[in-house]
């Protein structure tokens, strides 16, 4: 199987060297991913907006592959206040909740900045079909 990279242009994927994607055949794996924009700066100042711009980001990484929001069948956040699961949670059914991946929240002490309230990661498989 053929392994392509991806980056979705956060400047920290080429300064330590990682991919923000990856593709094994119709895998597909993404890295934990923050609310940091192309410019180095954090797009929302609250849990809800911050997961909205990253399931926004995650997808867009996922229509280069010609895959979708229904092609997911993983998601894991990690969240810096389990207070904030539910805001969390009412962006993730804005993409998936007829999809019904499966989903998993859990509290870690902090991520990369103060002004970061979680990070996301997903699979993807392409051509799943709901049964």
């Amino acid at each position: 199987m053929q392994r392509m990279n991806y980056s979705s242009g956060a400047p920290l994927e080429d300064i330590t060297g990682y991919s923000r994607m990856v593709k094994v055949g119709d895998h597909i794996y993404i890295g934990g991913t923050t609310a940091v924009q192309p410019d180095g700066t954090v797009a929302g100042d609250n849990p809800h907006d911050q997961a909205a711009y990253i399931f926004s980001k995650c997808i867009a990484l996922l229509q280069q592959v010609q895959a979708s929001a229904s092609d997911v069948i993983k998601v894991k956040a990690y969240l810096t206040d389990m207070a904030y699961a539910k805001d969390v949670a009412a962006a993730y059914s804005e993409h998936f909740k007829t999809v019904r991946p499966l989903f998993t929240m859990v509290e870690t002490p902090k991520l990369n900045r103060r002004t970061q309230f979680v990070e996301i990661e997903l699979e993807a498989h392409i051509g799943c079909e709901l049964g």
